[in-house]
């Protein structure tokens, strides 16, 4: 009987699983009386996994001698011929010194269950297999060791150790998990919060994806078919249609409020026709990558069927149609796709989504002046065609009764006909009919009959009036389809409008985007993408249709969106009434881009403020750290006699000023610290820094304080802190040769305070800690060569008011 394998994961090094495998072998042997031995732990040093080992059996390790070095492994023969019932093996994806019997330390955990020992063990995300190659794009390390997946995936237990990136980075700057010169350096790469952060989620999507394969053998074990919820997932059904972007934006945002999986299916015949990709499917794929979504196309003559069947193999919850495209006659002869789907679909939900109303996402185009009204091609061509006709009908079929209709009462009845005409086909074709009616009219209401000729005056000016009036009612109902036009594009801008009003509030990473989509749906371009130059390169921000200008000077309209962006469009010129509209678009996305800059700026400014805080736990912690050993070397040091002893006293309370100056510059700028600016004479400031040296070796002229001060009489007081500033003082005097000259004058309303010395500037920690005291001054302190020779130090303060 083979032994059970229980594997505590970690997402990064020190969250604990060492820590948690070995709390777990004391509680399992205490409380269940199992026989529980350790067979290898790295402690690496830590306290508290030193600790939780305590009084656990622990077997020898077994050397191995390798280059001129012994190193130690995991001794398989004695666990074996110990046989616990649970053996603690750390670090399972360890790779064995040469001359074991197996190379990786997995091996040796699987002969462990092999002979019916149960194994605990431990590994870091990093080590898997499959994951390797993105942890290293994550945090630009290479990882050497690795395991397979299937090893850790075939544990018959996996725990989660979790900790957050927050807490990761506390327990590396408080010494917990490496030593004191590797700390920095662990902040600053492997250990930042963006990459703990992506390797916890790492993790947690493994585990996830470990459990829903569980889920998924347990389903089919059982023959269980139908979905169960415990995630959503969300199908999208494409068949290249335009309203595919609509659909897949509805099913993205429902995706996102329930944290659920977006999936786009194609579903392509599979009759052994060559079928040409729609146009508009490569820009549906890319819009699901953009969204987060995957993408897959599956084979399959029944549409319906194909699409049912990927939704039950991928337990999907909903799928997401768009409206038949199929007339009604193609419907009763091959049936309809929907009804199918949603026969099929079982417990799946099945929604169908309508198309976009076009009253809101598009702006009808503007009347032009002076032309006719504009009517749609499909009307113009049937009032040109039938218009003319019916009414040359309609005088046909009313000449039967030119007896008693007359002249006039026919041509009234053919006004109506050219009115219809005017309404349906515009100005032009109403024309025509007009033209044509009184032909027709001529030809069979006026003598002699059935001829083009007029011989009575008062027929002649009843055809003139006709024309006359007929003209004037086509003119009427143009200007009313006009004013309609008109109506139509006024309620479509307000619309827009407040869908932008709507916008300017709205914040988040879909603003841009969405603002984007809707301006090209509006104004119905082909393309609208936001450039943002790169150096010389243009790269899209935010981008919305197939046809995309990759530069400024390929679009039909450029427009300038602030210092190095630009909304390039493709499409049909814009009108002046398209142009105001665009107005309000530009000004939103002026906006939005703006809320990005911000937004971004606060998440650096939190992530510097939590660098901070983790620089000032790091001080803190080594100022601690160096106290006391600080304190003990100056005792020792005070007992040795002569030079030596009193310079090694010397260095050594210079280290401990060091270290405090260090603890408080960070206090200052962390806002720990208050700064109190009052008005401060300089000379008692001055003699209190001097006093403040120590004195030098004899060997090295015995004195510190060979420095001389040139103040001038009546000089101004400054505003400054007395204590920081004569800290201030206290580095540079410390760090400037000898003999130095100190003297002070009024400059441009400020006060320059300057220390002349020979030889070169001083350098180190010591003058960035003054230089930080002065800054928080309000104050700056320059260091450049003298006009004398040697390095000039001087301290810019503002003079205090009067």
């Amino acid at each position: 009987m083979s032994g059970r394998l229980r594997v505590f994961l970690g997402a990064a090094p020190g969250v604990g699983k060492t820590y948690a495998m070995l709390a777990e072998g004391r509680r399992l042997r205490d409380d269940e009386d199992l026989d529980v031995v350790v067979g290898l732990v790295e402690t690496y040093g830590r306290r508290g996994t030193e600790h939780q080992l305590g009084d656990l059996p622990v077997l020898p390790r077994r050397t191995v001698g390798h280059r001129g070095t012994t190193l130690t492994e995991l001794d398989v023969d004695a666990l074996l011929a110990r046989r616990p019932q649970l053996a603690l093996v750390d670090e399972l994806a360890h790779t064995n010194a040469p001359g074991g019997r197996h190379p990786k330390r997995w091996q040796d955990v699987r002969e462990l269950l092999d002979a019916g020992v149960d194994v605990a063990t431990t590994v870091n995300i990093q080590h898997l297999e499959s994951l390797n190659d993105v942890v290293e794009q994550i945090t630009g390390v290479a990882q050497r060791e690795r395991i397979p997946d299937e090893v850790v995936r075939a544990a018959d237990r996996i725990e989660l150790v979790d900790l957050s990136p927050q807490a990761l980075r506390t327990r590396m700057a408080q010494g917990a998990i490496y030593p004191p010169d590797r700390i920095d350096v662990a902040l600053d790469h492997y250990f930042r919060a963006g990459n703990l952060g992506a390797l916890r989620e790492l993790a947690l999507l493994w585990l996830a994806d470990r459990v829903e394969e569980e889920l998924a053998d347990y389903r089919a074990r059982h023959g269980i078919r139908a979905p169960w919820e415990t995630k959503e997932r969300i199908v999208v059904a494409l068949n290249g249609a335009p309203q595919g972007e609509h659909l897949i934006r509805r099913g993205a945002r429902t995706a996102t409020r329930v944290h659920g999986d977006l999936i786009g299916v194609h579903v392509r015949p599979d009759d052994g026709a060559t079928v040409h990709e729609p146009p508009a499917l490569a820009g549906q794929r890319a819009l699901l990558h953009e969204l987060h979504g995957g993408y897959i196309e599956v084979d399959g003559n029944d549409a319906a069927r194909a699409l049912v069947d990927f939704a039950h193999a991928e337990s999907a919850t909903q799928i997401l149609l768009g409206p038949t495209s199929r007339s009604r006659l193609r419907e009763l002869v091959s049936g309809s796709v929907i009804n199918r789907v949603i026969r099929l679909a079982g417990p799946i939900d099945v929604r169908v989504v309508p198309p976009p109303q076009p009253g809101l996402l598009a702006v009808p185009p503007a009347p032009r002046r002076r032309r006719p009204a504009a009517v749609p091609p499909r009307r113009r061509r049937l009032a040109w065609l039938a218009g003319p006709a019916a009414t040359a009908a309609l005088a046909w079929a009313l000449s039967p009764l030119r007896d008693s209709l007359a002249l006039p009462g026919a041509l009234l009845c053919l006004l109506l006909a050219v009115a219809a005409t005017a309404r349906l086909g515009g100005l032009l074709p109403a024309a025509a009919s007009t033209a044509a009616g009184a032909l027709a009219a001529d030809y069979f209401f006026t003598a002699p009959w059935h001829s083009l000729a007029v011989t009575r005056g008062a027929d002649l000016a009843a055809l003139l009036l006709f024309l006359a009036v007929a003209g004037i009612i086509a003119h009427l109902i143009d200007g009313l389809t006009r004013r309609s036009q008109q109506a139509d594009r006024a309620r479509a801008e307000a619309a827009v409008l407040a869908r932008l009003a709507g916008a300017a509030v709205e914040s988040g990473a879909r603003a841009v985007p969405d603002l984007v989509a809707d301006l090209r749906q509006v104004f119905g371009l082909e393309g609208a993408v936001i450039l943002v130059r790169t150096g010389r390169l243009w790269r899209p921000a935010a981008a919305s249709g197939t046809a995309l200008p990759q530069r400024p000077e390929e679009a039909s309209l450029a427009v300038d969106l602030g210092p190095d962006a630009v909304l390039a469009l493709r499409g049909p010129a814009l009108t002046e009434q398209d142009t105001r509209l665009l107005g309000p678009y530009v000004t939103q996305l002026r906006l939005a881009r703006e809320r990005e800059r911000l937004a971004a700026q606060a998440a650096a400014a939190e992530t510097l403020a939590h660098t901070d805080a983790l620089h000032t736990a790091l001080l803190e912690a080594v100022g601690q750290d160096l106290r006391a050993p600080l304190a003990a070397l100056r005792r020792e040091a005070a007992d040795l006699p002569g030079p030596p002893g009193r310079r090694i006293v010397a260095e050594v309370r210079r280290m401990e000023r060091l270290v405090a100056d260090l603890l408080d510059l960070d206090r200052l700028r962390a806002g720990e610290q208050p700064v109190l600016l009052r008005p401060t004479a300089l000379a008692p400031v001055l003699a209190a820094a001097l006093a403040a040296l120590p004195a030098l070796p004899a060997e090295q002229g015995g004195e510190q304080r060979d420095v001389r001060l040139a103040l001038p009489d009546g000089l101004p007081p400054v505003l400054a802190d007395a204590g920081l500033l004569e800290r201030a003082l206290a580095v540079v005097l410390a760090g400037a040769g000898r003999p130095a000259l100190v003297d002070a004058g009024a400059v441009a309303g400020r006060i320059h305070l300057r220390v002349r010395a020979p030889g070169p500037a001083a350098d180190g920690t010591g003058l960035t800690v003054a230089r930080g005291f002065v800054e928080a001054m309000n104050g700056e302190l320059t260091v450049e060569p003298a006009p004398t020779g040697g390095t000039a130090y001087t301290l810019d303060l503002a003079r205090a008011p009067a």
